[in-house]
């Protein structure tokens, strides 16, 4: 994998995660893609390398887990690989009543779309500065400029995207 120009992407095996995938893919961007679903992955990397004629690595992941960021953190290290442009894009929310969804269901999207998110910045910034040079990309949806019903952690989760990417 060449190391001056490689992409790493959560969420990247469908929905904006392919989108940004295929993006980058045209501008010959190596991509490391990370999602929990091997199947997923590697239909994407299929069609990206088809198509492209880019490298491209896959991480079955579930970000939900507390040391998957480390996980990746330390594979991709081991591997050499260095990410230039790191995008965070994994999220996601239970849609529903607050007091129908499960502790569990919200907990799960609060360490998707807060603390691997968070986790995986720090972790990826600390390379990029000792190299002088890299970039972040968090997305955070529409829902993060106001409260919203039935998906308040989603709403919750990504105004902290927002303000933890602007600050």
């Amino acid at each position: 994998m060449t190391q001056n120009n490689t992409v790493r992407i959560t969420g990247g095996s469908s929905g904006l995660g392919l989108e940004f995938d295929k993006l980058f893919a045209k501008d010959k961007y190596n991509l490391v893609l990370v999602a929990q679903d091997s199947e997923k992955l590697s239909r994407a990397k299929d069609e990206l390398e088809k198509t492209f004629g880019v490298t491209i690595k896959t991480i079955s992941k579930d970000l939900s887990k507390f040391n998957s960021s480390q996980e990746i953190f330390d594979e991709l290290k081991k591997d050499e690989i260095k990410i230039y442009i790191l995008v965070n894009n994994a999220g996601f929310s239970k849609y529903g009543f607050f007091n129908d969804i499960s502790i569990e269901e919200d907990s799960s999207a609060i360490n998707v779309n807060v603390f691997a998110l968070t986790n995986l910045t720090k972790l990826f910034l600390r390379q990029m500065l000792e190299r002088n040079e890299g970039k972040i990309l968090n997305i955070a949806y529409t829902a993060a400029f106001a409260p919203g019903t039935l998906r308040a952690v989603q709403f919750a989760t990504d105004a902290y995207v927002l303000s933890f990417a602007e600050a």
